[in-house]
């Protein structure tokens, strides 16, 4: 019987795969050795084609930022991926990556709920965003709990243990799974863009009011690199927002198991002279 990595699942679905494990066992047992008719499976959808896509919007973020981004999920992921952008500019990225055009009326981080629309590719879809670095495998990603939709946990988790609300820096669903939110977001969106600070606070909400919460990922895997693994959030003072670095530089990494940094807010990665991030960000 297989072994069951702790790792790829939730306690509570660790708990029921060891219960049918057990029920299979004696299953077994009882019937001599066949229990062709008995065993009892967890259905798995199957994730189909994968995607692997990024949101470019306006000139926060260079060319450079989705070419790097491509090049580190390709060192890191062994699964056949197809690489997308969504982007208002193609301009100077990798002929390797698909570019999908975004619409007009959407500006900055409110261009990320169109992830979820009828976009023209069909599968399973990581989405990640561009100030991340990715320097592990990430094919777990993929593996942990198939048939839900998955985000992270935000970074208020640092602070209060106890925070259930979402960051929309990593989130994995399939193609039509959540198309709702984006119809239900594209014929209100002023509204919905007045009433919410960003996109992860009406994710949270849209997607809770709808039934389909969302299944976090272990906060281990994906974790905050000023937050939860630098020893110091303090900056260099006289920068403004946007080019702020840290005071000082820290020969840190992180544990084993995290495969993704986040690098929410300042400073941007390619402003982060820490080593490991100057290593893994290329």
């Amino acid at each position: 019987m297989t072994k069951l990595d702790k790792l790829k699942y939730s306690k509570e679905e660790y708990r029921r795969l060891k219960s049918e494990q057990k029920a299979n066992k004696l299953a077994l047992k009882t019937s001599g050795g066949i229990a062709e008719n008995v065993v009892v499976q967890t259905p798995q959808i199957d994730p189909g084609q994968i995607y692997i896509i990024c949101v470019k919007h306006g000139i926060k973020y260079s060319a450079d930022y989705v070419n790097t981004l491509y090049n580190m999920v390709s060192r890191h992921c062994t699964l056949p991926f197809e690489f997308c952008c969504l982007t208002d500019d193609g301009t100077d990225i990798n002929p390797n990556i698909k570019i999908i055009a975004l619409p007009k009326f959407l500006q900055g981080w409110w261009c990320k709920p169109y992830i979820f629309s009828n976009l023209p590719i069909k599968g399973t879809v990581l989405y990640l965003d561009l100030d991340v670095v990715v320097s592990d495998n990430i094919d777990q990603i993929f593996d942990y709990s198939p048939n839900d939709w998955c985000i992270i946990r935000d970074f208020t988790r640092a602070m209060r243990p106890d925070w259930k609300k979402y960051n929309s820096s990593v989130i994995r669903f399939r193609t039509g799974q959540l198309e709702k939110l984006w119809q239900d977001y594209s014929k209100n969106w002023k509204e919905v863009q007045n009433r919410f600070f960003g996109d992860q606070d009406w994710l949270y909400d849209a997607s809770t009011n709808a039934g389909i919460p969302a299944k976090l990922f272990p906060d281990s895997w994906i974790r905050s690199w000023k937050w939860e693994i630098r020893n110091s959030r303090e900056f260099e003072p006289g920068r403004t927002k946007g080019h702020r670095i840290f005071k000082k530089i820290e020969h840190v990494e992180p544990p084993k198991d995290c495969v993704i940094t986040v690098f929410h807010g300042d400073p941007n990665p390619h402003n982060c002279q820490d080593p490991w991030v100057v290593n893994n960000w290329k």
